[in-house]
């Protein structure tokens, strides 16, 4: 993300000029945005125009329009985001009030205006145009017969291939079938690892499966660059590491950012360290409940004791309709950064981040037990009882 301009007033009003670069810019952009706010950006207008004979055409003109943003639509696999309101500004093709929609898009600039931005909005903003947060981990998660090839970017877990092929089972006295379909299987994700990982900007491939698999696949991988010569695997083959992971379903990668050979490995990424944050989180749940609180009302008891060591927090709440709703969840942000707490906040599209949301979204770990919630809570529930 590219930052042309930026006007904040003393109250935090004001505007921000962005240029998205990268399709993971689209759903930074996508958090940026909210119910009110104004959006200035081309767009293409479908205009009825009358010839002096009376007959009517339409063309349709590229135009500036300024909305009061009412509904956005974000498709995560397309990386495309859809924005609806009215218009707002003086246009000579299109009445005020009227409703339009803007696509926004990778390399098209846009303005931004709101009424207020506040810390969580302006961290996001310094994240996306920081070069060092893009998708520096791809990952293959495979078992026989199935394999997903995804991209783990600062923000989401992308899946961009997926591989099934029916592999028939090792008969008595005859593999081959199993074997030739086994190989066909390789090849696929070999091909998908090729035409979606950019080995340029990935500094490491995580090869995770149960079992041999993984161990399989690689051998069969360099041994096929070897034959073809094919360079980009074979200049690339250290950046490749094999973890072990219970499937080869997307979940599974959970498993093997865990590993410790892993988390070394990408220490510098955002990604690794989520996960280990929320790998901590339930370690603490289960040895010292009393150090882990989930829940909004719980973790604002907790960090009024000034007492929160780390806060995992899901950006899907801070895209709350509701303004004091959000502003709650800032609140909690700032209060426990100003109190030397760490904040983690996690991305609804990444694998950790959908963990999180089953945990209500927000959650923390404390410096020190606080049993007196533990005991309200245990007296609420028979109450309710």
């Amino acid at each position: 993300m590219k930052l042309v301009r930026k006007d904040l007033e003393k109250d935090n009003a004001g505007q921000v000029t962005l240029i998205p670069e990268e399709p993971e810019d689209m759903w930074h952009t996508y958090n940026l945005l909210q119910v009110g706010d104004s959006l200035r950006a081309s767009t293409i207008r479908k205009v009825q125009t009358e010839s002096a004979t009376g007959s009517v055409g339409s063309n349709r003109i590229r135009t500036t329009l300024t909305l009061c943003v009412e509904t956005i639509d974000f498709d995560s696999q397309a990386c495309q985001l859809r924005v609806k309101g009215t218009n707002i500004q003086e246009n000579e093709y299109v009445k005020m009030g009227a409703y339009h929609t803007i696509e926004l898009e990778p390399n098209r600039q846009f303005t931004l205006a709101k009424k207020q931005w506040d810390s969580v909005v302006l961290e996001r903003i310094e994240q996306a145009c920081d070069p060092a947060w893009s998708a520096d981990v791809a990952a293959v998660v495979m078992q026989e017969g199935l394999a997903h090839v995804c991209l783990v970017t600062p923000s989401m877990t992308l899946t961009r291939a997926k591989v099934e092929v029916n592999i028939p089972r090792k008969r008595k006295g005859n593999c081959s079938q199993h074997d030739r379909a086994l190989e066909r299987f390789y090849e696929q994700v070999v091909q998908a690892i090729q035409r979606h990982i950019n080995f340029e900007v990935v500094k490491c491939v995580l090869v995770a499966s149960p079992g041999f698999v993984r161990e399989q696949f690689c051998d069969y991988m360099f041994q096929q660059a070897v034959k073809t010569d094919n360079k980009l695997l074979l200049e690339n083959r250290s950046k490749f590491l094999q973890v072990h992971s219970s499937s080869g379903h997307k979940y599974a990668l959970k498993e093997a950012l865990c590993d410790p050979a892993v988390t070394s490995r990408l220490s510098d990424t955002k990604a690794a360290g989520e996960v280990k944050a929320l790998d901590d989180f339930y370690k603490m749940l289960q040895h010292e409940p009393d150090r882990a609180f989930y829940g909004l009302k719980h973790v604002e008891k907790a960090n009024e004791a000034m007492a929160i060591d780390t806060l995992l927090i899901s950006d899907e709440l801070f895209r709350h309709q509701d303004v004091a709703t959000r502003a709650r969840y800032v609140k909690l942000v700032d209060s426990v950064r100003e109190n030397m707490g760490t904040v983690r906040i996690f991305s609804s599209l990444h694998v950790s981040g959908e963990q999180l949301g089953q945990l209500t979204g927000v959650a923390a770990i404390l410096r020190f037990p606080v049993a007196e919630l533990s005991d309200q809570e245990d007296e609420s529930s028979s109450e309710e009882d």
